[in-house]
């Protein structure tokens, strides 16, 4: 009796080591992996995601504007075509602006556009001071490209493009043309004589702003989407730092309680903090002008890979970013792509 039972549990053991074998070889050779080894051991570490429904990337780039360097979004646009995201945001100041010429916006948004389409993915734009300075560039950014302010959905994330360009028609030509005065100055023999001028007094030039309209607007988009895994923000100027109603406040209210991220551009400076428990990111350059003594005005892109743990962040500067030859692509390892190395 007791040497059947003895052979009935090497039996039974036997049957449970195979199911086991069979169901871990199983759950690695599903859809997305195959193989046909039975682990373990096995000639790997970690699980092997099979899913590939929950896990995407996309990119980020900054501001080529606010003196545009020579060639560095071309070099860009190729180095993202070599990443192949699943599709790019962009941070604003995507053009020179700054004009009520029609013709020269359109020649502009051409060349953007033109450029713009070798990265080889979606992007989706994002206005900034230089691409909305005055009521024609909104007519001509409507005409072309619709609202300046909306959302989707990608793989049960929540994107909100914001405009942080949304003053009142009334206001924003008052902004344009104090603007326009204080850029003839920065042109000219006395830069710093700019820094005393109307325009650099006004808050929208550092903080922009948020209509009322706009935010609830967002404030309904979040409502209906309350049960996405996570949410990004996406905005050109930092208008969370505005503190009179006019900023970001009432849509980081609605925000309270879930996972989010927030990225702006503006300063040409890369920064991190932590606000309300969330990453509030501000990128550096992708071509835009940089000030030589900070170390932190470099050009980069940035990738987020999204999976069910939440976002991974990652930002690359463009220098280190090489093509299969060990060269960074469209001839670009001699463009200088951090001022304060470089100096030039």
């Amino acid at each position: 009796m007791s040497h059947f039972m003895s052979n009935s549990n090497l039996i039974v053991k036997s049957i449970f080591v195979a199911v086991l074998f069979c169901s871990q070889a199983t759950a690695q050779s599903s859809q997305y992996f195959k193989h046909d080894l039975t682990p373990p051991p096995s000639p790997w570490v970690g699980k092997v995601m099979d899913d590939n429904s929950k896990k995407f990337t996309f990119a980020l780039f900054s501001d080529l504007n606010g003196g545009e360097r020579d060639h560095i979004f071309e070099v860009a646009a190729a180095q993202l075509a070599l990443l192949k995201p699943d599709f790019v945001v962009s941070i604003g100041d995507l053009i020179d602006g700054g004009t009520e010429d029609q013709e020269q916006l359109l020649k502009e948004w051409d060349s953007f556009d033109k450029r713009a389409e070798k990265a080889g993915a979606p992007i989706f734009r994002v206005g900034g001071n230089h691409d909305l300075t005055n009521v024609k560039m909104r007519e001509v950014w409507a005409e072309r490209y619709g609202p300046r302010y909306y959302h989707f959905v990608y793989s049960d994330v929540l994107f909100l493009i914001l405009d942080s360009e949304d003053f009142s028609e009334e206001r924003m030509q008052e902004i344009y043309f104090a603007r326009e005065a204080a850029i003839k100055v920065m042109d000219g023999p006395n830069p710093k004589d700019a820094e005393t001028m109307l325009y650099s007094q006004m808050i929208e030039a550092d903080f922009g702003e948020i209509s009322n309209a706009q935010s609830d607007y967002f404030k309904k988009v979040l409502a209906e989407n309350s049960d996405v895994k996570w949410t990004f923000l996406f905005m050109h100027k930092p208008t969370w730092k505005r503190e009179d109603g006019r900023g970001l406040e009432r849509i980081e209210a609605a925000l309270k309680g879930r996972s989010y991220t927030v990225f702006n551009g503006h300063d040409h400076s890369l920064s991190y903090r932590v606000i309300n428990d969330m990453d509030y990111i501000m990128l550096g350059t992708t071509g835009g002008g940089q000030d030589a003594s900070d170390d932190n005005s470099f050009d980069h892109l940035t990738l987020i890979t999204m999976d069910p743990s939440g976002p991974s962040i990652s930002h690359i500067k463009m220098e280190g970013i090489l093509d299969k030859t060990g060269n960074v692509p469209e001839n670009g390892n001699d463009i200088c792509y951090q001022k304060s190395k470089c100096g030039k």
